[in-house]
């Protein structure tokens, strides 16, 4: 990936990716909000990961030279087409944007100063929540933190991709969406960040989230706990991940497995049940062994 200014300015450039599959009625909105940041350096890159509907003629009517479609066969879901992205932008930093929110005007432009006065690789804005085309109010549970939050992050997701403003430095230090995880996708990346690193906030309402429909992936994977947990397992071996880490993953990868076991059997499934105990288990026994014969 190489890093690039253009433009009248010596602004650096920033790459918008907004990955889409059949979200016709909501792609433009998406783009039209990206397209007019008062920022004045910005490529909009939306990746069209196997569209059926009309989606590719929406977008070639945009006549707006920054915009870049990039359109390929549906494989791999929304990692695959956020790193596909990710893989061919231009910019010095880097902001992701789901095709069904949008931002306002001046996101950008309060996350780049932000991101200059304090050296921070990647950083978030609050969001406003929509829901059924309502304005909704979201809990405190859900307000975005600041800092190193690693063992909040276990539990929950606390940072939302159409938030994000990311540093180019950040793909080449934490790795880009891990694109075996068909859910959870984004809360396994806030997770190798925080082992090391920390998520800044820019403590104002800068994008706009719209949920309440039946094709987001929240509502596909109910039980994204599975996915969680694959994650926390798989954090457990990676070089970065402290003793204090891994006591925090232990109790919330209990808990989770806990809970998704709990729902296997209601469901009648002791079979996966069973099957998901022993795998947290067994990464759990690998990583204090692991530990205990470190020097």
């Amino acid at each position: 990936m190489r890093q690039e200014r253009e433009g009248p300015t010596d602004a650096p450039l920033v790459s918008a990716i907004i990955p889409t599959h059949d979200r016709a009625g909501m792609i433009m909105r998406a783009v039209a909000s990206a397209l007019g940041q008062t920022y004045p350096n910005m490529e909009v890159i939306v990746v069209d990961d196997g569209s059926g509907d009309d989606t590719p003629r929406r977008l070639a009517a945009v006549a707006d030279p920054r915009l870049r479609v990039i359109r390929r066969e549906r494989a791999g879901g929304v990692s695959a087409a956020r790193n596909a992205g990710i893989a061919v932008a231009r910019g010095a930093y880097v902001a992701l944007l789901d095709s069904d929110d949008e931002w306002l005007p001046e996101k950008t432009a309060r996350q780049l100063a932000f991101m200059a006065a304090g050296g921070h690789l990647l950083c978030q804005t609050q969001e406003i929540w929509m829901r059924s085309g309502r304005r909704v109010n979201a809990g405190k549970v859900h307000r975005k933190p600041d800092g190193f939050f690693f063992e909040a992050a276990l539990r929950s997701c606390l940072v939302s991709p159409s938030t994000t403003l990311f540093a180019r430095e950040f793909f080449e230090a934490v790795g880009v969406f891990d694109e075996s995880l068909p859910a959870c996708e984004d809360y396994d990346l806030w997770l190798r960040t925080l082992l090391c690193h920390p998520i800044g906030l820019v403590d104002a309402y800068l994008a706009v989230r719209h949920g309440g429909r039946v094709d987001q992936l929240s509502a596909i994977y109910c039980g994204q706990d599975l996915f969680r947990i694959r994650s926390m397992v798989g954090l457990l071996s990676r070089p970065e991940t402290t003793s204090w880490h891994r006591d925090c993953i232990e109790k919330e990868l209990r808990r989770k497995a806990r809970v998704y076991a709990t729902g296997c059997l209601k469901r009648d499934r002791p079979e996966e049940a069973e099957r998901v105990l022993a795998l947290v288990e067994t990464a759990l026994l690998s990583a204090g062994d692991r530990e205990t014969a470190a020097p």
